[in-house]
């Protein structure tokens, strides 16, 4: 399977998915760590990637989405955008109407 045909894989069989610098438990980026902050404060379900263990996912999927920094997060297929709009989504409740909307609240 092909970059892109990987990319298209994983943000169509998740409804959130947040690719990221390292992990959850270690994010290796203030941007990723505040970001996933935010996905479990609204307590949701989500995938995640680290793109440090795949180079060639990680430029690939900055010209899928244009988009040229990373976190990048997607909700049902659609990129939400980087930190910075994850915040104020999250600050103006958007956030959590976008993560109930594609079923990823755990309850």
């Amino acid at each position: 399977m092909d970059v892109i045909s990987r990319i298209k894989d994983q943000i169509e069989n998740n409804p959130v998915v947040l690719y990221m610098k390292g992990t959850p438990d270690f994010p290796q980026c203030g941007f990723s760590g505040r970001s996933v902050q935010v996905l479990r404060a609204c307590k949701a379900d989500f995938t995640f990637v680290n793109i440090f263990e795949d180079p060639e996912l990680r430029e690939a999927l900055k010209e899928y989405s244009s988009w040229p920094t990373y976190p990048q997060l997607y909700i049902k297929g659609q990129l939400v955008g980087g930190c910075d709009i994850i915040l104020d989504l999250y600050n103006t409740g958007e956030l959590v109407k976008l993560l109930q909307d594609a079923e990823a609240i755990s309850a």
